[in-house]
C-alpha cells in the first residue's frame, strides 16, 4: 500500500512562487506515489492576532489557490484543520507527554516571539499541535523544509514517548525534504522570498502579469564585487529559469554568462516568459474555480473523508489513555 503522507499550509494570504516550487509542486507531484492528506491549518493561524473575518476568506482562498496549483480533491484530502476537532484532543493529550525542556528549544518560537510584547500560550504550543496534526492520521512521512526538520524530529520524539507511556500506536513520521528550490527575494536576494518582508519581495503566484514584469525586470542582479563567484541575484534569477525554462535555454544563458556576454536584460526577459508558462494556466484554473462557487462544498467533502479518520484514531487513543469514549 502506498504510504501516508500529511502536510498542513496555513492560510496567511496568496501564495506566492517561492511556496509553489518550493512545497506545493512537490504535493502535487507526490498525489501519485502516496495516500495524501492536505491541511489548511487555521487553528495554527490564531496563534497570533488575526481578524476572523479575513482569517475565514483566507482559507477558502487557500484552498482555491491549492487546487489551482495542482492538488487534487479527487486524488488527495483537502480540508480546512478546525472543521475536525479532534485535532485539538490529541494535542491536548500529546501535551501531556510532550516535556517543557523540549519546546523552549524551538527555534521557531525564539524567532517569532523575540521583541513582542505579547506571546501567546499557543505559539509555545505550536509544535504539539504540529504533531497531532501529523500523528492523528498516523502519516508515515511529510514533506517538509529544512526549517522544519526540528518541528518533524519533535513530532517523533512524541510518538515515542507516548508508545513507551501506552503502547505502541503511532509511527515515527520521516522527512521528505523537497527538492524544491530556495526561491530569494527579487528586490534583495540575499533575503528568502516571504510576504512579511513587503511587497517587492515576494511574487505572487496568482499576481498580475503586469506587475510581475515589472518586479522580474527590476531584479537585483549585481550587488558589488564578487570574483568569479555568481551573484545572488544572478544565481536567483538562474534558480528561477531552471525550474521553468528547458535545459536548453538553460544551456544557452549559462554559456553566455561564462563567456562574459550575458545581458542581463535578456535574463530577465527570458525569466519572465518561462514563469508566465508556468503560472498562467494556474491563474485560468483559478478563475475557473472561483466562478464555479463549489470551493465549500470540496472542503465539507474532505473534512468528512478526514474525520471518518481521525475519529477512529482518536476512539483507539482514548481507549489507551484511559479516557470515556465519545463514540455514539
Amino acid at each position: 500500500m502506498a504510504k501516508r503522507v500529511f502536510s498542513g499550509i496555513q492560510p496567511t494570504g496568496t501564495l506566492h512562487i517561492g511556496n509553489y516550487f518550493g512545497a506545493i509542486r512537490n504535493w502535487v507531484a507526490l498525489q501519485d506515489t502516496h495516500e495524501c492528506i492536505y491541511c489548511i491549518v487555521d487553528y495554527h493561524a490564531i496563534t497570533v492576532e488575526v481578524n476572523p473575518k479575513v482569517l475565514h476568506e483566507a482559507s477558502l482562498n487557500m484552498a482555491i489557490d491549492l487546487i489551482s496549483c495542482g492538488i487534487d480533491p479527487e486524488k488527495a484530502i483537502l480540508f480546512v484543520q478546525s472543521a475536525v476537532p479532534e485535532h485539538t484532543e490529541l494535542a491536548w493529550i500529546f501535551s501531556c507527554v510532550t516535556s517543557y525542556g523540549d519546546l523552549t528549544r524551538m527555534t521557531q518560537f525564539k524567532d517569532k516571539s523575540a521583541g513582542k510584547k505579547f506571546v501567546s500560550a499557543g505559539l509555545f504550543n505550536y509544535p504539539v499541535l504540529q504533531a497531532a496534526d501529523i500523528l492523528l492520521y498516523r502519516a508515515e512521512e511529510v514533506p517538509v523544509g529544512e526549517d522544519q526538520i526540528q518541528h518533524l524530529e519533535l513530532s517523533r520524539r512524541i510518538a515515542r514517548r507516548f508508545n513507551s507511556r501506552f503502547g505502541k500506536f503511532f509511527p515515527e513520521p520521516a522527512p521528505i525534504v523537497g527538492k524544491g528550490a530556495r526561491i530569494m527575494s527579487l528586490a534583495d536576494p540575499t533575503q528568502k522570498m516571504s510576504k512579511s518582508a513587503g511587497e517587492a519581495h515576494y511574487v505572487g503566484v496568482m499576481e498580475d502579469e503586469a506587475s510581475i514584469r515589472k518586479k522580474v525586470r527590476s531584479a537585483v542582479t549585481d550587488l558589488g564585487p564578487r570574483g568569479d563567484e555568481m551573484s545572488p541575484g544572478v544565481a536567483n534569477l538562474f534558480e528561477i529559469l531552471e525550474l521553468t525554462a528547458d535545459q536548453e535555454t538553460v544551456s544557452g544563458l549559462r554559456a553566455e554568462y561564462a563567456a562574459g556576454t550575458l545581458m542581463y536584460s535578456h535574463l530577465k526577459d527570458i525569466v519572465f516568459e518561462s514563469l508566465m508558462r508556468v503560472l498562467r494556466p494556474i491563474q485560468a484554473r483559478r478563475a475557473e474555480l472561483v466562478s464555479s462557487g463549489n470551493i465549500e462544498e470540496i472542503l465539507a467533502a474532505g473534512a468528512d473523508r478526514a474525520r471518518k479518520i481521525a475519529r477512529e484514531n482518536i476512539e483507539k487513543v482514548r481507549e489507551m489513555v484511559g479516557l470515556f469514549s465519545c463514540a455514539r
